[in-house]
């Protein structure tokens, strides 16, 4: 898929974080970053972290669970250089029409099809099985996207955003995570009752199509898309509004920021790189049910006795570091750490208004609940569904971003900014 350079330029905007750094959930580049030194200390420990974590991993688990760490770690990094974000893409475009992170989204899927989508086919990627995130067609995928999308405007982040801004020192999205965790473990409790709703069995592209026709249709969708976000934005503003919010200081490898396409480009590789070490690809939010139903359970709840967990005993009752997607989130958190360190960005403050606290608590509570419905969050459902030629992330997309539409909606009732550019001047 061939785009314009037009596309793919950088997004700015001015809901800017702690010490220049992006606000949580943004998927935006600094306007004018002012380089700082690096917060040695800390990113002495992050780095002293993520070693520990490698050795101790390869040592406990194995060679291929210690490289997911480092995977992790790396996510982080790519996540927090480059703030590539899914909420605030989705919220400045339905309040605005700025659409570059739209652009950036679809190129990212464009290219990650292409390169899934051939050794999915044959389940096989240089010596390992593998195979995708596959999920059923049924009206709980429908409902718990839709909450998931009001969530993340609530709450200030898709499920990486969480992780990476948490990572990185946002103390508000510390408490969207624990919400997030709380809510993912609730919906396990009654599951199976939601799996009773209407619905079909799993549909995966190339197996019904054939590889040619589903690469070809999900690259003519992408392209749809983005065509269709890019007429929208100059319908509104009468130009790529993004090309004129793009900063003046160049993109750097080390002290970032990246461009969109970047992060976008090598989220896919890590992406990647994660279905040839675990066997399926990247995802995020089934670690968040394990460890709410791990404290419960240490708590002396009987868990095991749901419906969800009697499922995934074996899951349940292993050491958390055998748990891919729990090694990876930890790796990203202090790949993000160690980022913020490096950019001398970490600055937590536990000044929080009491409308934006209730905010995270009540998108929190809705992102975890939403993302055990369907089978899925951003990462996985959206991303990493996409990737896989599952037909449930297009019933995901849509339900997701109605969903954040509506919370952009009540932003505003919580105290949150919805960003717009002002409108131009008549003369």
């Amino acid at each position: 898929m061939s785009l314009p350079d037009s596309f793919l330029t950088p997004q700015t905007s001015p809901s800017l974080g702690l010490q220049g750094r992006p606000a949580s959930g943004s998927n935006t580049a600094p306007l004018a970053a002012t380089l700082r030194q690096p917060n040695r200390i800390l990113l002495g420990l992050a780095l002293l972290g993520l070693a520990t974590g490698f050795l101790y991993l390869q040592s406990s688990v194995d060679l291929r669970q210690a490289l997911l760490w480092v995977v992790g770690a790396l996510l982080g990094i790519t996540l927090y250089q480059s703030s590539f974000g899914f909420t605030h893409a989705w919220r400045v475009f339905s309040s605005d029409r700025q659409a570059a992170g739209i652009r950036a989204q679809m190129l990212m899927l464009g290219v990650g099809v292409l390169l899934f989508f051939p050794f999915l086919y044959q389940g096989e990627l240089w010596g390992t099985a593998v195979q995708g995130l596959r999920a059923p067609l049924n009206l709980a995928v429908v409902i718990g996207a839709f909450m998931f999308g009001i969530g993340m405007q609530l709450g200030g982040g898709c499920a990486s955003g969480t992780l990476y801004t948490a990572g990185g020192g946002n103390a508000r999205m510390l408490v969207t995570l624990l919400c997030f965790i709380i809510g993912a473990v609730l919906a396990t409790l009654n599951f199976d009752q939601w799996m009773a709703l209407p619905g079909l069995p799993p549909v995966v592209l190339f197996e019904s199509w054939g590889l040619g026709a589903a690469l070809a249709v999900q690259l003519l969708a992408f392209a749809a898309i983005a065509l269709i976000a890019t007429w929208m934005e100059r319908r509104r503003h009468g130009r790529l509004v993004s090309s004129a919010l793009r900063t003046r200081r160049p993109a750097s490898l080390l002290s970032g920021p990246w461009p969109l396409v970047w992060g976008g480009i090598a989220l896919v590789v890590l992406n990647f790189s994660t279905l040839w070490l675990s066997g399926r690809p990247w995802g995020i939010t089934s670690a968040f049910a394990l460890w709410g139903a791990r404290t419960l359970t240490a708590a002396g709840v009987p868990v095991d006795h749901w419906d969800y967990w009697l499922m995934r005993l074996d899951i349940l009752e292993a050491p958390l570091a055998q748990d891919v997607t729990t090694v990876m989130n930890i790796g990203l958190m202090l790949g993000a750490l160690a980022a913020a360190a490096w950019m001398g960005s970490f600055a937590p403050s536990l000044r929080i208004p009491v409308r934006s606290l209730l905010a995270a608590v009540l998108g929190g509570l809705l992102l975890g609940y939403g993302s055990r419905l369907s089978f899925g969050c951003n990462i996985g459902a959206y991303f990493s569904g996409m990737l896989s030629g599952s037909l449930h992330a297009w019933l995901w997309l849509p339900a997701a971003f109605l969903g954040s539409a509506l919370g952009v909606k009540l932003r505003p009732l919580f105290g949150l900014a919805v960003e717009k550019l002002p409108p131009r001047a008549a003369c």
